[in-house]
């Protein structure tokens, strides 16, 4: 992958490092001091839908299914966007290394129930134990992986060390780090470099978090893109589509994906000056964080918007102003059934969310100009005109507004997309090249159960 000027980092020499055991004993102590209160804990999150209460034994290390005998590659993705990213790479794993059992784990109800519909035949689903000694230790007794592979910014001190310690080989995919987070680790450099030294191989999503990564200790980097982009659109299901294209008619949509706080009122703000230029306007708002719905709901009645809840059954109707989606895993819907998506975490500074979604889904994007997190696939969309970027409502009413009533220009958007999407693919081949090593050819094929 080639790296632009604008990727590249000079490493800085890193400041004195704090001793790492102290870091690690603490992290260690705390959480084994903080193991009784686990279940408690489990229980209160599955009474508000954030465990599943059949499944808390796996959260506790304790397995559901039994261990198929053979060689087995365990991968870890924390929640829906990151799974979707790394099923791709698992049926290409599973294709190279056919004898291969995998165990793929993830940390929330929604990522499981996506997990269970989309996963190849053959890949087996758990829940991630919790980061305590001993549930790291029931876990991987049990799994015995020959290779873990983390996704993403998932690092977990007990998991990557007790891994370690019993020689399986580690890797981290599709890897990134903040600004933010790469400040908090220079501060913690001897801790930092107790875990990412841990690495066998890192692939990073470019060259700049190639450099941070090596700064921080890690031994092979390499810059191998980023796999979201390369991922499958999001599920929609057709039923719902139909259902909701209904309720919708001819209506001129706009949809706001991922909204954080501070965004919503402005959101509202664009929504006012939108409909002047696209009369029966409807705004689908989807906030990043469900739960938020009541307080975003309250707000936009008391500003004397008409609003129907997602989340209590509603569907809009021709005098609804805004359609609260405050329910989850269904961007995929919601993108399929826009011309044009604004994504949200970016006018506040958050660091954006993932545009591709939309891309993949057919709608046109528009971001605020904070979108570090995401940062290569913004600069090739914005730079080949395939996304807009807006820093005030009026602006975001302004480029909306065009892309709502000038037909040439949404289809002009849509088609710059595509062929930016073209030059950025590739991450998944250089990826599953860095992975492989790990893995010999003659992996024992499956027979039976333990």
């Amino acid at each position: 992958m080639k790296v632009s000027e604008t990727d590249q980092l000079h490493t800085r020499p890193l400041p004195r490092p704090l001793p790492w055991r102290l870091d690690i004993t603490a992290y260690r102590t705390l959480t084994r001091l903080a193991q009784p209160a686990a279940g408690m804990v489990l229980r209160y999150r599955a009474r508000h839908g954030k465990e599943e209460a059949s499944r808390r034994n796996e959260r506790l290390g304790a397995p559901t299914m039994q261990r198929p005998a053979g060689d087995l590659a365990w991968f870890h993705a924390a929640s829906v966007g990151e799974a979707n990213a790394v099923l791709p790479l698992i049926a290409s794993l599973r294709r190279a290394r056919p004898a291969l059992t995998i165990l793929l784990t993830t940390g929330t109800v929604t990522s499981a129930a996506f997990v269970a519909g989309r996963k190849p035949a053959g890949v087996l689903h758990q829940y991630v134990p919790l980061d305590t000694p001993a549930f790291v230790d029931r876990f991987l007794t049990h799994w015995r992986p020959a290779v873990a592979i983390f996704t993403e910014q998932e690092i977990w001190p007990n998991l990557l060390l007790e891994s370690a310690r019993r020689g399986i080989p580690l890797a981290l995919v599709n890897a990134r780090m903040s600004d933010r987070s790469f400040a908090r680790w220079e501060r913690r450099a001897g801790l930092a470099r107790a875990l990412f030294s841990r690495f066998t191989v890192i692939a990073a999503q470019n060259g700049l978090l190639s450099s941070r990564f090596q700064a921080l200790g890690a031994p092979s980097v390499i810059a191998c893109g980023n796999l979201k982009i390369d991922a499958p659109p999001l599920p929609v299901d057709a039923a719902a589509r139909a259902v909701l294209e209904a309720a919708l008619g001819d209506r001129p949509r706009l949809v706001a994906a991922s909204t954080h706080p501070g965004e919503d009122e402005m959101i509202a703000d664009a929504h006012r000056r939108i409909r002047e230029r696209a009369p029966g306007l409807i705004t689908i708002l989807a906030p990043r964080h469900p739960e938020r719905g009541s307080a975003i709901s309250g707000m936009l009645t008391g500003l004397g918007f008409r609003v129907a809840r997602r989340s209590e059954g509603a569907l809009p109707d021709a005098a609804t102003d805004v359609y609260l989606a405050d329910t989850i895993g269904e961007l995929g819907l919601l993108y399929a059934i826009a011309p044009v998506s604004f994504i949200g975490g970016s006018l506040v500074r958050h660091g954006g969310q993932n545009p591709i979604e939309a891309v993949r889904l057919g709608s046109a994007v528009v971001t605020g100009p904070h979108w570090y997190n995401f940062a290569d696939a913004y600069r090739a969309l914005i730079d080949a005109g395939a996304a807009v970027e807006v820093a005030t409502s009026s602006a975001l009413a302004e480029v909306v507004s065009a892309l709502l009533t000038e037909p040439a220009r949404l289809a002009a958007q849509r088609r710059h997309a595509e062929h930016a999407l073209d030059r950025l693919s590739g991450a998944l081949d250089r990826t599953l090249a860095c992975l492989l090593p790990l893995i010999p050819e003659t992996a024992r094929s499956p027979t039976g159960a333990d």
